[in-house]
């Protein structure tokens, strides 16, 4: 007998937060209770939740001094909403996989691979394995899926993969592998359920701008370039986030300022990027809206435009053309003069937007007459997520 109204669950740990949403397994995938918990290990820890019958959010306050007491939490709260044994499978994102190229369920030899590789990324992975074993311990027969990030680019070609450092580097695993790719599989997908040859057959840049901000060159389906690398702290100017950097920089500030390698890796990573140049805030709304009284405000959207043109321009050079652009994320979705600055001058390679189209934020915001057509699609990293687990393990699901 099939079991009266199977879930899949899906769970992406932040550095901070952990979203969630349910799915009810039928077809498509229709999200049912979804949400999130944040200012983990911060005062304030909430649990906000909401369904798509409801028009407004409902919020309980929280106790959770780190990723593991947060997931028994939420784990605490769910048993509550639901028949947890509807529960057939739980699917994680991962941001770091290797060269792992397909979603796979979680072993014991998998977590232990996942353990030996979070050096990689400390301000995820750990916390993502302790998502994955708060599960286990309290419902060790529940299925449970890692769904990596990394796995959308390892169709990249290896001059693509290569980084320009001793030989012997690359023999451990050192290379690139670029993330966000959750959301670029939805986008394709999404490409060619509307009808966009070019998802098949084409040349694609997808722009996922958000507090993470990256882009990708993808050919024929595939992908053969991205702009974050090793780590995702590479590529281009995000929120908190450098992106590239003159290497010598690292040495140069040891030599002068007396910056340990920790406060290097913080100073990146969490102090740099939009809040580092405009010296109030991460948050592209708060510079937009500061921009004409705060000069370092208006050289921090100059600068993030800026670069995400250049990356445009040099995925068009590697890819030998463009037929679509897609912006997706919070600021791809949600910011027409961003997008307007980022495609401002690329008429060279047939981008010619539409002004009204843009500041609605319609499905497609070029002009009939562009050669290359200019999208804006939502992501959603939760759904990407819930179908990978349904495909991993569909017949078990069914059962």
């Amino acid at each position: 007998m099939k079991p009266a109204n199977p879930h899949i669950l899906t769970i992406n740990g932040g550095s901070s937060s952990i979203k969630f949403a349910l799915y009810h397994v039928e077809e498509p995938l229709k999200r049912g209770l979804y949400g999130k918990v944040d200012r983990i290990g911060l005062s304030g820890t909430n649990l906000t939740f909401n369904e798509p019958t409801k028009k407004k959010p409902e919020r309980h306050k929280l106790v959770a001094a780190d990723h593991k007491s947060a997931a028994n939490a939420l784990i605490d709260w769910l048993e509550k909403q639901i028949d947890f044994k509807s529960v057939k499978g739980v699917g994680h994102r991962v941001v770091h996989g290797m060269k792992h190229t397909e979603p796979e369920i979680v072993t014991k030899k998998l977590l232990d691979e996942l353990r030996r590789i979070s050096p990689n990324d400390p301000d995820h992975l750990p916390r993502e394995i302790e998502l994955i074993e708060a599960f286990r311990q309290r419902h060790p027969k529940l299925l449970q899926v890692a769904c990596f990030d990394t796995a959308f680019h390892q169709t990249m070609p290896r001059v693509a993969k290569l980084l320009p450092i001793p030989r012997r580097f690359d023999a451990k695993g050192i290379q690139r592998y670029g993330f966000h790719g959750l959301s670029y599989a939805y986008l394709m997908e999404e490409l060619a359920r509307l009808g966009d040859l070019a998802a098949t057959k084409g040349r694609v840049i997808l722009a996922h701008l958000g507090n993470g901000a990256s882009l990708a060159a993808v050919r024929d389906g595939k992908s053969i370039d991205t702009s974050m690398c090793f780590t995702p702290t590479a590529g281009l100017v995000m929120s908190t986030r450098s992106g590239d950097l003159d290497p010598g920089l690292a040495p140069y500030l040891a030599r002068t300022e007396q910056m340990t390698t920790s406060q290097f890796y913080k100073m990146v990573n969490h102090e740099s990027g939009l809040l580092g140049i405009s010296e109030t805030s991460s948050d592209m709304r708060d510079l937009l809206d500061h921009e004409t009284q705060d000069v370092r405000a208006a050289e921090a959207v100059a600068l993030f435009c800026y670069q995400a043109k250049k990356w445009i321009g040099s995925f068009a050079a590697a890819l030998g053309g463009l037929e679509t652009l897609v912006f997706a994320g919070g600021i791809g979705e949600n910011a027409p003069v961003v997008r307007a600055r980022i495609c401002e001058g690329l008429n060279f390679l047939g981008i010619e937007l539409d002004k009204s189209r843009n500041a609605k934020t319609a499905a497609v915001i070029s002009k009939n007459s562009s050669r290359v057509t200019v999208r804006v699609i939502r992501t959603d990293e939760e759904l990407m997520i819930a179908r990978s687990v349904l495909r991993s393990c569909a017949e078990t699901i069914a059962q």
